[in-house]
């Protein structure tokens, strides 16, 4: 129904064409406009309803199907971009509405507002949800109270512990996560679809996070399906981090274009940015492999880790600080002595000149 109303608002557009982009009006091809737009904007419905009619007998395909609705606009793209370097010419059609290249349309300006404003809503649903799913099956009933523990709240709650813990644990990784992501974009002045791309799958995994909070929680302590939960919840926060860090590497590449002087190669904050975002990947990572080596004590790596996490986000910039000050000491003394050999071998050469 969506993609019906969004057709339906390109087709008044274009019978109103002082609505459309000033490219467009100029154009004298608007019908070759306005019948691109409408497939691309009707090939997910298309999409959607041959997975419903596959669903009956092959659901496998069903999902490959709601997939590509994803993935196609970037496909398509991508083989437009490989018919031209291969054939070296475009179709008429496509030469009259200048499709870029890939690689082109990959670096191609994303409003940074919006991606802030979704991304934004997403770390606040997901908070939600957290809360709700605490709140929801973690409260002590009052019969419970009086009958199973002589009416002692506190010893109630001491029963729900591990669930709380696992709660305040998800609950500050997701808290951290959106402050190292506001940090990031602070110094992007500009953001493209390939950053867009990678923040999108960056979310997917942190609306993981609460799942990663049941599983980590339900499971009886020391069994096996808890190792399990706890290293699915290592994984999800990696690959939520890892994203994150990729949009700043991605960002680097064009980092006059795309970043503040400040966080640039070089810049007063750069060594901070990598150390800040570089954290959760190594930390979940590293804790990944700790619960394999020792698995008997994951519970207490995994728990450990995210109570560590924010401290080390309070040490961070002393620590970067410290390191940076070091290594400028170690080189201007590697320099200093340069410079030393230099006067002394100065001083000897024209002693040696003379017989």
């Amino acid at each position: 129904m969506t993609f019906s109303l969004q057709a339906v608002i390109v087709v008044y557009g274009f019978y109103h064409p002082h609505l459309l982009n000033q490219q467009i009006q100029v154009s004298e091809n608007q019908n070759f406009y306005k019948r691109h737009i409408l497939k691309i904007i009707l090939r997910g419905p298309v999409l959607c309803f041959l997975a419903a009619i596959f669903s009956f007998f092959f659901i496998p395909l069903s999902y490959l199907l709601l997939g590509l609705i994803i993935v196609l606009p970037h496909l398509s793209r991508f083989i437009t971009w490989c018919k031209t370097k291969i054939l070296g010419h475009r179709d008429e059609e496509e030469a009259s509405y200048s499709l870029e290249t890939f690689s082109f349309y990959l670096s191609e300006p994303l409003s940074k507002e919006r991606v802030e404003a979704f991304s934004d809503g997403v770390y606040a649903i997901v908070a939600t949800l957290l809360i709700l799913d605490i709140c929801e099956d973690n409260v002590p009933d009052p019969r419970e109270v009086g009958e199973k523990f002589h009416g002692s709240l506190l010893e109630a709650l001491s029963e729900y512990g591990p669930n709380y813990l696992a709660y305040f644990g998800s609950f500050v990784t997701i808290g951290l996560l959106w402050f190292v992501h506001h940090s990031l974009f602070l110094y992007v002045t500009k953001t493209t679809r390939l950053m867009g791309l990678l923040n999108i799958l960056s979310l997917a995994f942190i609306g993981g996070l609460p799942l990663a909070y049941q599983l980590t929680s339900e499971f009886a302590e020391k069994s096996h399906n808890e190792i399990e939960a706890i290293q699915v919840s290592c994984v999800t926060t990696f690959f939520a981090s890892i994203f994150q860090f990729a949009i700043w590497t991605t960002a680097l590449l064009h980092e006059r274009e795309t970043l503040h002087p400040f966080a640039r190669y070089g810049g007063k904050e750069h060594a901070f940015m990598f150390a800040k975002l570089a954290l959760y990947p190594c930390v979940s990572l590293g804790a990944f492999f700790l619960t394999c080596l020792l698995s008997e004590f994951s519970t207490e790596i995994f728990h450990l880790m995210q109570i560590v996490i924010p401290f080390a986000f309070l040490a961070l910039r002393i620590f970067v600080r410290i390191s940076l000050t070091l290594i400028k000491s170690v080189m201007s003394l590697s320099r200093w002595k340069v410079v030393l050999l230099e006067e002394e071998e100065a001083c000897l050469s024209p002693a040696e000149t003379h017989p």
